[in-house]
């Protein structure tokens, strides 16, 4: 028996691929994704090695940490109230490059992604797959390029306006609205406007912020790389954090992936004993409550936590359990049915049976964990995708839409009374998420799939030939343009004939008139 299990132990690791994952952004959120997916690869026998600024505080059979950057932004419970504005506005695409990609960029020339990059091509065995974030730094997939492996691309979002073109992905924006903005499906003709210049404008910022990324992947990783929009072209496939049932219908090529809930994972996921005993002990319920593993609630304006305070403690004998980072910033007066924590295993929560609701800032992660648990919402967004995200919830009857910038304890009380008494929420909660989770393969099942997939077949399998074309070429318009210019052609054609046959017939009249006369 010792001898068999040794025997498919040594041939699961000799069908395993060496894959390199590469997530330098410094967000918490975003690796949650990130991590689950390596995972997943690394209990199918896969060797992963991972690059990124949250190492594994556990080791993980098959999954090494190579690089572990240095923490120089400290956005985990740390962003306050008064940041949040820095968020939000019509220039996504030059903050997101800028702020976020660009400066992330000069991490290529760190110590340890320097040395691997100079021994990696020399590896025994070689990588067979790097895997990449798409967000701002696309840089880092010039890592892959130099391995000479197939690059995945993965988005801890639905996809931002400027991914669609990496792997030729339709954007149909007559009826499928950016995530940037909260519009819903069949808009009107000026929304539908604001829309395309909204997604063409934000496509051109993000594009000129980033293209410095070109002068330091040349720098940092060799001077005879494309420049980063070829790079970022390179993309095999893009394993995307969304799903129909919640994102809706939208066109998409076989390289576009969904995986929407990859995340949600209750692996090595610990339940304090205090916490699982208060939640059993809240026999007429709770409500969860969380702004994310960045925002300080304690940071917000008092004229908030005075309508969080009077609101809460008059739902009680229900409970809320509540994320603060520091609950000694808090201001005194808070209810007593209500119990903080600094950090909450919130997939366990969102699980437990004696929850109501979730209150929370529309971030995504969070939402398909309440979706996934069939929990309804009250939903305040903070900026980013959050207000879509929403909105959203709000038109499938499972969130309860507030808004900062309108609260009054009226509305947050009759929030509270809605979902905490009208059975419609759950319901619709409970229905949704039943289309969440029916799937062929479940969302870790269904990357991993497809990872093995270009694995196996090359970087070109599901590439679309539409990747190779100019944007006139792939709306044809060089087609409707050769179509006018036919159409123009044949119509002075149609002219100077009809223009000839009138004048021939003009000129026999008139000699047949003059026969006549003499």
């Amino acid at each position: 028996m010792k001898l068999l299990i040794l025997f498919w132990t040594i041939v699961s690791f000799c069908e395993g691929y060496r894959i390199l994952g590469l997530f330098p952004y410094h967000g918490r959120s975003h690796f949650v994704m990130f991590e689950q997916l390596m995972k997943s690869l690394a209990r199918k026998g896969h060797q992963v090695e991972v690059i990124s600024t949250f190492p594994l505080k556990t080791p993980y059979p098959n999954y090494t940490d190579v690089v572990a950057f240095e923490v120089t932004q400290h956005i985990v419970n740390n962003v306050t109230f008064e940041q949040l504005e820095s968020f939000t506005g019509l220039n996504a695409g030059y903050t997101t490059a800028w702020e976020v990609g660009n400066p992330i960029c000069d991490r290529l020339n760190t110590e340890g992604v320097q040395r691997l990059l100079k021994n990696a091509p020399h590896a025994n065995p070689p990588y067979d797959l790097a895997i990449v974030e798409i967000f701002g730094a696309h840089c880092f997939a010039a890592v892959g390029h130099v391995l000479n492996v197939p690059i995945i691309g993965v988005s801890s979002s639905a996809l931002y306006p400027w991914a669609y073109e990496y792997i030729a992905n339709p954007e149909n924006l007559a009826f499928a609205p950016n995530i940037l903005l909260s519009y819903m499906e069949n808009m009107n003709f000026f929304q539908r406007l604001y829309n395309f210049l909204h997604h063409k404008y934000n496509v051109h910022v993000f594009r000129q912020a980033s293209s410095i990324q070109t002068e330091m992947i040349r720098k940092y990783v060799s001077p005879d790389l494309p420049d980063i929009r070829e790079l970022e072209k390179k993309l095999a496939m893009i394993l995307v954090n969304s799903h129909s049932s919640w994102n809706g219908i939208r066109p998409s090529t076989p390289a576009l992936i969904e995986v929407g809930g990859l995340h949600v994972q209750e692996e090595g996921v610990e339940l304090p004993p205090s916490l699982e005993k208060w939640m059993n002990e809240s026999k007429d319920g709770f409500i969860y409550f969380s702004f994310g593993s960045m925002v300080k609630i304690e940071s917000f304006p008092a004229k908030y936590l005075k309508i969080f305070y009077s609101s809460l403690g008059k739902i009680a004998p229900v409970r809320v359990l509540m994320k603060i980072a520091k609950s000694e910033e808090l201001p005194p007066g808070l209810p007593k049915n209500v119990h903080t924590l600094s950090w909450i295993p919130q997939v366990k929560v969102l699980k437990h049976p004696n929850i109501k609701a979730f209150i929370t800032h529309g971030g995504l992660m969070g939402t398909q964990e309440a979706i996934h648990y069939g929990v309804p919402m009250i939903g305040i967004p903070l900026f980013a995708d959050q207000f879509i995200n929403i909105d959203v919830g709000t038109v499938k009857n499972i969130t309860i839409g507030l808004n900062l910038d309108t609260l009054t304890e009226e509305r947050m009380d009759e929030a509270l009374n809605a979902v905490l008494n009208d059975p419609k929420y759950r319901n619709a909660a409970k229905k949704l998420s039943e289309r969440f989770l029916d799937r062929p393969l479940n969302a870790s099942e269904t990357a991993v799939y497809w990872v093995e997939y270009i694995a196996k077949h090359g970087a070109d399998a599901l590439r679309s030939p539409a990747v190779d074309l100019a944007w006139w070429q792939r709306e044809l318009l060089d087609v409707y343009a050769f179509l006018l210019v036919a159409l123009l052609i044949s119509l002075y054609a149609l002219t100077v004939v009809v223009r000839f046959v009138f004048q021939l017939v003009n000129a026999n009249d008139s000699a047949a008139h003059k026969k006549k006369v003499s």
